[in-house]
């Protein structure tokens, strides 16, 4: 199963020096039957990207925290893209979530991605609301998806060393 772990740029490093990422709390995204049953329509393609949205708005979550201990942190949304077939559904918290029972090592990433420097301002503005969008706050919400507007760039595991470096 493709599934999408929310990392942090603090966490990508951790992942290169350690060769394996252990998803805070466990928590990741995947397309899911609960998710695929929410949709009106979309196809596996649609349906997975919507996975790694809410991946990406965990990202969120998770600068917000790191901001919140270092107001210098880096405030890119990250997402590792992992096939593992160990996972738990787990549609009381969320269509999409699912938790993973052990740390996911670096032979199983399907891709990396990351926001590109130009989403920085829109990236730190989300994760400063990010509660409040989730409370249903209109201003917060707009904030957010200022944010959300950005993709994330799509890199290798291989690539990833590389990118740390230039960031």
């Amino acid at each position: 199963m493709r599934v999408y772990i929310p990392v942090t740029v603090p966490m990508l490093q951790r992942f290169v020096k350690d060769s394996e990422l252990q998803p805070l709390g466990g928590t990741a995204f995947a397309l899911t039957p609960a998710l695929r049953e929410s949709y009106a329509s979309g196809d596996t393609e649609e349906l997975e990207y919507a996975a790694m949205s809410e991946a990406a708005r965990a990202s969120l979550r998770l600068i917000a925290a790191e901001l919140a201990d270092d107001p210098g942190a880096p405030v890119r949304r990250a997402v590792v893209s992992v096939d593992v077939d160990d996972v738990k559904l787990r549609p009381d918290l969320d269509d999409a979530v699912v938790k993973l029972s052990a740390p996911v090592p670096m032979s199983v990433v399907a891709a990396v991605h990351v926001d590109l420097p130009d989403a920085e301002d829109a990236v730190r503005a989300a994760a400063a609301v990010i509660d409040a969008a989730d409370l249903g706050d209109p201003d917060a919400e707009f904030t957010l998806g200022d944010a959300e507007d950005h993709e994330l760039a799509w890199y290798a595991v291989q690539e990833l060393p590389f990118l740390l470096e230039l960031m």
